[in-house]
């Protein structure tokens, strides 16, 4: 059986059906979910705090968003709960509004991402270049370990160490098998020697009240007005956006890692869908969560949309039913999961002195820019945002540079020896024509111009603007002016514009 394990596709290895007749497939997808629901309490517990709500709502939204995000999701193995990145969003309405609004506000957020879902928002992810993933993967290794950071100052000396074993269980453990997940190893093995050694140090206890009852369906106590959509529609918006962005890269980054496709759009819908359900059962907005979906998916060697599902059902079962035991376990056991996931995020290759040697300037700063901004304001959406921007504006001055104007001058042989003749070569936009008014001796050429395009094409209405000001300047000097060369396509926008955009 092992052999033919081994053999199987990086697709094959994430069919449900194929796990499930696997019983070593199976276990690795159980234990993948066991190893994330552990993870993900005290997480989904500290994001409730941020967002200023009961952690039972976190726990409970972290429930339902993976259930139902195992069956509507586009992306298997990626684990979507109760996120910091969507907390930070609605952290002010729950202080103005209270939790019902809340409730409210993540429901019509699942609206929003159902129909930009319908919308084709997902096809927006061809735009985001190459070196702005890169600094999304670094940004996000570099957030998950500064994340834990809080863990390791002011703590007992015992703390350290603890860390340190750890580390040395999921560095080493999958030297000897990989048999069991060696964070499960990790969180074991610590728990053991801190409830029998008596070690005192912050366990996941400490962070909150853990549940003692299974969520419930319940509509939110709101008035069904359009004040209260004023009030809630700029927040679930924000969430929708957030949510989906990072949803998407997340999903992107694990087709990476796993070799495999996903689908997008069907990434976007389900994950609106599950944030409806999460607000109809009194939780938090969510959406994909990086960390654990990394712990899942490289740590664990989930494939499949099992761990997804068991992680959220294994978490409320731990909570509700053996939370007693789970808040023994010791967060050092969970900080040293998280870095070691943090350092094996890092894209280290992208950071070679050989790499940023051969890398083009503008790509290494369009990297740059997206670390820097995500890791300051602790949003990847607004890091990515400004990564593409700066790529954008990067590549538009790159490309506006490629243009060239040339001036034949004709033998006295030739029938058009009274014509200046001008050759563009080039892709003309709003970048790269704004010059193009500059390059033509409107004072010292004869009565006749010919402007040759055949090796350009007009993009947009700023270079149909600035082939109408160089007819208008010569016309001045009382010359003609022809355009020849054409294609097809620009010389319908030509035709269309051309004399009709000033005024």
């Amino acid at each position: 059986m092992s052999t033919a394990v081994n053999e199987l596709t990086p697709l094959e290895r994430q069919s449900v059906w194929r796990t499930l007749k696997s019983p070593r497939l199976l276990k690795t997808e159980l234990l993948a979910g066991l190893v994330v629901s552990l993870a993900l309490i005290p997480e989904v517990i500290a994001f409730s705090i941020i967002a200023g709500v009961d952690p039972r709502i976190g726990i409970f939204a972290s429930f339902t968003m993976s259930i139902v995000i195992a069956f509507t999701g586009g992306r298997p193995a990626m684990v979507s709960a109760a996120a910091g990145a969507v907390a930070l969003v609605v952290a002010p309405l729950v202080r103005s509004h209270g939790v019902d609004y809340l409730f409210a506000a993540v429901i019509l957020a699942g609206i929003f991402q159902v129909l930009l879902a319908l919308l084709g928002v997902a096809k927006l992810m061809r735009f985001i270049p190459r070196q702005v993933m890169i600094g999304f993967v670094n940004a996000l290794a570099i957030l998950i370990f500064l994340s834990q950071m809080p863990e390791l100052g002011d703590v007992p000396w015992a703390v350290y160490p603890l860390v340190l074993l750890g580390l040395a269980i999921v560095y080493f453990f999958p030297k000897i098998t990989k048999a069991v997940p060696a964070p499960l190893i990790a969180i074991v093995v610590l728990t053991l020697i801190t409830v029998f050694a008596k070690v005192s140090v912050p366990t996941v206890g400490d962070k909150g009240e853990l549940p003692e009852s299974l969520p419930v369906f319940l509509i939110p106590n709101v008035p069904f007005s359009f004040e209260t959509f004023q009030v809630i529609a700029p927040y679930a918006l924000a969430v929708a956006f957030v949510g989906l962005l990072e949803s998407l890269l997340t999903a992107k980054l694990v087709d990476d890692i796993t070799d495999t496709p996903s689908n997008k759009t069907r990434e976007s819908w389900g994950q609106g869908t599950a944030n409806i359900v999460t607000g109809f059962f009194g939780g938090i907005c969510g959406c994909a969560m990086i960390g654990q979906t990394m712990i899942g998916v490289k740590a664990s060697g989930g494939r499949t949309r099992i761990s997804t599902m068991f992680a959220g059902v294994f978490m409320l079962l731990l909570a509700v039913l053996l939370g007693d035991i789970v808040a023994q376990i010791p967060m050092a056991a969970l900080v040293a999961i998280m870095i070691f996931v943090s350092i094996t995020t890092f894209n280290w290759h992208s950071i070679r002195p050989s790499t940023l040697k051969m890398m083009p300037k503008s790509e290494t700063a369009v990297m740059v820019v997206t670390v820097v901004f995500t890791v300051a304001t602790n949003n990847l959406a607004i890091g990515v945002g400004l990564g593409v921007l700066t790529a954008m504006v990067l590549f538009a001055n790159r490309v506006a540079h490629f243009v060239t104007v040339k001036r034949d001058q004709p033998t006295a042989a030739l029938a058009e020896a009274d014509t200046a003749i001008y050759h563009v070569d080039g892709e003309l936009f709003f970048a790269s024509s704004n010059d193009l008014y500059t390059q033509f001796d409107y004072a010292g050429d004869p009565e006749k111009i010919i402007i040759d395009m055949s090796s350009s094409h007009l993009w947009d209405a700023s270079t149909v603007a600035a082939l109408d000001s160089v007819k208008n300047k010569y016309a001045s000097y009382g010359k003609t002016v022809e355009i020849r060369g054409l294609n097809e396509a620009s010389q319908k926008m030509q035709d269309r514009m051309g004399g009709k955009l000033e005024g």
